[in-house]
């Protein structure tokens, strides 16, 4: 079986109070993207079940990988699984708000229930999806979503139709940032008007109402995040932003041809990766 876990961005980031626990509590809208990784699950005879990386280095020995702590928690859930040969090739970058690590945790979870016929629904699925990591269970579901709590809490959002018309760009710099770093001194306040309303409004309205808290944090210690940002607008992009916690930076442009908007930025970026959707 061949699945193709793909990373997302954020659109918008609120922190918007702190639990009992210390844990921060936020608003966001994920969606997914067409950036991808690419898995591969087949069953073996016998032996352990094992991961091979390839593609972009990952930098955490194969069992402490997301997703072999997939396995191992659907695994514990179901009873035990048969021994797997997994095979992931890594497309998504690492420490850029894109969810890649989540996504393929979520997606091994998914291509497991259906390989092996376990039957679990998707509420089960992103039961266990979430004891992986807070951005899990949202590959899980794989539709825009507004993600409230620690991030795990999820209501299915509609986006403005008008989103379609427009080309999204992804950039990633040649850096990584922590979620510990970003969330390390991260201002705690709740907006007048709450996200989903702002998100609901015309995406030309969106700059400057539709924020990432995570900015006041992080573009001050990485502020080549800050000027690709601003290099995004000042390419012609109608709304820019940071995903999550960073480092990727992405704009939405007035529809344009892909693989000269991905030259133009390559041009203008050379150091950095970048991705133009396709869909």
């Amino acid at each position: 079986m061949i699945l193709f876990p793909h990373a997302k961005i954020n659109i918008g980031l609120d922190i918007v109070g702190r639990a009992a626990n210390g844990y921060h509590l936020l608003e966001t809208v994920m969606i997914p993207t067409d950036w991808e990784d690419i898995l591969e699950l087949t069953p073996m005879a016998d032996g352990p079940t094992r991961l091979t990386c390839t593609g972009r280095p990952v930098d955490c020995p194969p069992e402490k990988n997301l997703v072999m702590k997939a396995f191992n928690a659907l695994s514990t859930i179901v009873g035990g699984l048969p021994p797997t040969d997994i095979r992931l090739h890594k497309n998504i970058p690492d420490g850029a708000g894109l969810g890649g690590g989540s996504a393929d945790a979520a997606f091994t979870i998914v291509g497991l229930n259906e390989l092996y016929n376990l039957g679990l629904g998707r509420e089960q699925l992103a039961a266990v999806a979430a004891t992986i990591g807070a951005d899990c269970p949202f590959f899980i579901y794989d539709r825009p979503m507004l993600c409230t709590g620690i991030g795990t809490e999820m209501t299915p959002v509609d986006l403005p139709v008008e989103l379609n018309a427009f080309t999204l760009a992804i950039v990633k710099p040649p850096l990584g940032v922590s979620t510990a770093e970003a969330y390390r001194g991260v201002a705690i306040g709740r907006p007048e008007q709450p996200l989903a309303q702002r998100v609901g409004r015309s995406v030309e309205d969106w700059q400057g109402t539709v924020t990432n808290a995570f900015e006041l944090t992080v573009i001050p210690l990485h502020p080549q995040i800050g000027e690709i940002k601003e290099q995004l607008l000042a390419a012609g992009a109608i709304y820019a932003s940071m995903s999550g916690s960073g480092s990727a930076v992405y704009g939405y442009f007035p529809k344009v041809d892909s693989e000269a908007l991905a030259q133009l930025l390559r041009d203008q970026m050379p150091a950095c990766d970048i991705h133009v959707c396709q869909k």
